[in-house]
């Protein structure tokens, strides 16, 4: 015992119940307590006199109590200074996590792991406390400390279960204690670690976990959306989503005050407002403007503001900048009852190297693949998770299922995925290790994206996973068990690339790039997308899309209102990053708010009254979503005018009188009483025209109906001859008169 006696003074013992707390001996029940630096200690059991523990080294005392059971009991401690402290003894409680969630852990299959490991508040005994537990098994010893202990990791060591889990609880803590891990390494170096489960962090710079029960944070009352959702799980149903970061939307007002020579100091700068706030006046915004969802940039614990949230510490933690957990559940709450979706930006693929963070956790690579050829990233400088590791892959799953099922949560937009399907991603040759097989591919990451995916899809069908991937891997969306990664929806950065060089060209340049305009309609069907005009198409000197416009002022405007036309006309989902909805010039900057002061200028204010119309004409015609992703939704009337540079497409329903005519003219050239084919004898109706004044155009409609003639245009039997507006697109209502009839060639 003596030698047990030295390894608890030398913080070293990782079974610390073998030795610490209440234990039966022939003659009673021997105490022992470890306080360091105390000059004495006492056992007060209620109705009894205290017991005087004696000191056998320093701060270590035991005592022999006549008991058979031993009673619930406090320690009396005294230190220098008569400073006294009262507690209960955290070692007379026994363990909490069964064989069953080890087993399932070391498995990679418990899915619920995050309501096992962290902190969680609970009753013991009938006592009320905080069971802390953590995955180190690398660690020589792991402590709880915080304010309570004085930050002292002799105070709480933990016990090392079976799958190298420590846990402990520790009676009488309370919601809002900060705390940390403490871990000694086997180079008998002490490292202060965030809890990788903690539920709730400091501001930063601070970085301590902070003692949050999520379970009783928020009474949620969005149970008509939730049930709708679930209802409606598998339909098609209008798409176009918001993206913003919250910084970004809008911050708090900056604070000046009058120095005595007159002159404005100032006193606060802009700051974060609460995600209750931000709830509100997004609500007020996503709603007028008709977005159906929002995707936030990630909100999950991050050190840096400039990363945007990209490089994790906290992935189990709403970030603080904005709030509580209970705030931030209050966001997707309020969202939801206005009939909101909120989908959240996620990050499996890599995380940052704080010293608080996951990097070598426990003083070896514990969550990052041990071979730095495959474990860092040598462009971002974060290390890349080991997919492979069970437990590892439990994390991140469960994590994906906590944000879906404790925060009701629509989607997961998945951040960078091609750089996990890639060994050589980023890397140069020799830089990177290749497969069992020889091949490049990430077959433990593959694995892990249909395990989290089939998972999720079985516990939470309605909801949608999307991925970021920019490369051609085949079959990233579909079913898992027909081969695919199993994601609802990929971004399609295809169409994003093409589009954009093409609307960056000068128009008179853009007939020899004709392609690049229709060859998505060449891939369309092979995944599920979403057309999206990102964040990441606005930052680091690429210009805002307003700026990526070739022309003079107002030619910008309107190359950028027959883009978001064409783009809203397309097959498949929509994203637009914000501030872009009113052609906002800068470039973002999470610094500072939207520049919303642009809507007092006129042409910003008729891009938004635009954009407006627009995305509430695409959730009211079905036409424009309903078929996504078949190709009866979608038929080319005219795709060979590059000289003119000019489409022109219908988009389907199952229903002939839902087809919408859609034509675009990519020059700033009128053509008056131009030929059009159309698919069937019938009435077309202008509904909707990039061109007009309100816009900021020209006012080159088509204000009368158009009776289609038996004249051929375009390999269609009937066609309209329509003034087609300069950098402009025109939507057109089609009443068929009687069946189509196409020429055969």
């Amino acid at each position: 015992m003596k030698e047990e006696m030295k390894k608890i003074i030398r913080s070293e013992h990782d079974h610390p119940r073998q030795v610490l707390g209440p234990h039966k001996a022939s003659e009673g029940i021997i105490v022992r307590s470890y306080f360091p630096g105390a000059v004495q200690c006492e056992i007060l059991v209620r109705g009894q006199k205290p017991v005087t523990m004696e000191m056998i080294e320093d701060g270590y005392f035991e005592a022999l109590l006549d008991y058979e059971d031993m009673p619930k009991y406090h320690y009396r401690v005294t230190y220098g200074q008569e400073h006294v402290i009262k507690c209960r003894d955290p070692y007379a409680f026994p363990s909490t996590i069964s064989k069953e969630d080890i087993k399932k852990f070391k498995a990679g299959t418990h899915y619920d792991i995050y309501k096992v490991l962290g902190a969680h508040s609970m009753t013991l005994r009938g006592i009320k406390g905080v069971r802390f537990a953590v995955w180190a098994p690398n660690a020589v010893r792991v402590s709880v400390v915080g304010d309570f202990n004085q930050w002292d990791g002799r105070r709480h060591p933990m016990e090392r279960c079976d799958g190298d889990i420590h846990e402990l609880f520790i009676p009488e803590l309370e919601e809002g204690t900060i705390y940390k891990y403490e871990i000694k390494l086997k180079s008998n170096t002490i490292v202060l670690k965030s809890d990788p489960y903690g539920t709730r962090m400091q501001m930063r710079p601070d970085n301590a976990s902070v003692i949050c029960d999520i379970d009783k944070c928020h009474k949620w009352k969005d149970k008509e959306w939730m049930s709708r959702r679930k209802k409606e799980a598998g339909k098609e149903k209008p798409e176009f989503i918001y993206e913003l970061h919250l910084a970004g939307f809008m911050r708090s007002e900056p604070v000046y005050e009058t120095d005595e020579e007159g002159r404005e100091v100032l006193v606060k700068p802009a700051g974060f407002l609460n995600y209750r706030d931000l709830a509100k006046k997004i609500t007020d915004y996503v709603l007028d403007m008709g977005y159906t969802h929002v995707e936030l940039m990630p909100i999950m614990e991050h050190p840096l503001d400039a990363s945007w949230g990209y490089q994790v510490t906290g992935y189990y933690a709403p970030t603080s900048r904005y709030g509580t957990p209970e705030d931030f559940m209050y966001f997707v709450d309020y969202l939801h009852q206005h009939e909101i979706g909120v989908i959240l930006d996620w990050v499996p693929a890599h995380f940052p190297r704080d010293l608080n963070g996951l990097a070598r956790f426990d003083g070896e690579p514990l969550y990052e693949d041990p071979n730095p050829k495959r474990g860092e990233h040598p462009h971002w400088g974060t290390l890349v998770f080991d997919y492979g590791r069970k437990e590892v892959s439990n994390f991140l799953i469960a994590n994906a299922l906590y944000w879906i099922e404790q925060y009701h949560i629509d989607g997961l937009r998945m951040d960078a995925v091609a750089s996990m399907l890639y060994l050589d991603y980023g890397r140069e040759y020799g830089e990177w290790c290749p497969n069992i097989y020889g091949g490049k591919e990430n077959l433990e990451a593959i694995e892990f994206l249909k395990h989290l995916n089939s998972v999720m899809k079985k516990r939470n069908p309605d909801i949608q996973m999307v991925a970021e991937e920019s490369t051609a891997y085949p079959m990233v969306t579909g079913n898992v068990d027909r081969g695919s990664l199993g994601f609802d929806y990929k971004w399609n950065m295809g169409w994003m690339n093409d589009f954009l060089k093409y609307m960056s060209m000068d128009p008179l340049f853009r007939k020899s790039a004709y392609n690049q305009l229709l060859f998505s309609m060449m891939y369309a069907y092979s995944e599920k997308y979403i057309l999206v005009l990102s964040h990441d198409e606005v930052v680091h000197g690429k210009g805002s899309m307003i700026g990526k416009m070739p022309g003079s002022y107002e030619d910008k405007f309107a190359n950028l209102r027959v883009a978001y036309g064409y783009m809203a006309c397309h097959p498949g989902k929509k994203l637009l990053f914000m501030g872009q909805d009113y052609a906002q010039f800068s470039e973002f900057d999470e610094s500072k708010s939207l520049e919303w002061f642009m809507l007092e200028n006129e042409m910003h204010k008729k891009m938004h009254d635009y954009m407006r119309e627009l995305i509430h004409l695409y959730r009211e015609y079905p036409a424009l979503y309903e078929l996504d992703n078949d190709p009866e939704g979608f038929k080319w009337t005219n795709c060979i005018s590059p000289e003119e540079s000019i489409v022109a497409f219908v988009r389907n329903t199952s229903k002939k009188d839902e087809t919408l005519l859609v034509v675009c003219n990519f020059t700033p050239v009128v053509r008056e009483d131009h030929p059009i084919g159309v698919p069937f004898k019938g009435k077309y109706k202008e509904i909707f025209n990039s061109d007009a004044e309100k816009f900021g155009g020209q006012g080159h409609l088509n204000t009368r109906m158009k009776q289609s003639k038996a004249e051929e245009c375009d390999g269609w039997d009937n066609s309209i001859k329509m003034t087609i507006p300069p950098l402009g697109i025109s939507i057109f209502k089609c009443t068929p008169l009687e069946p189509a009839k196409k020429n055969k060639k």
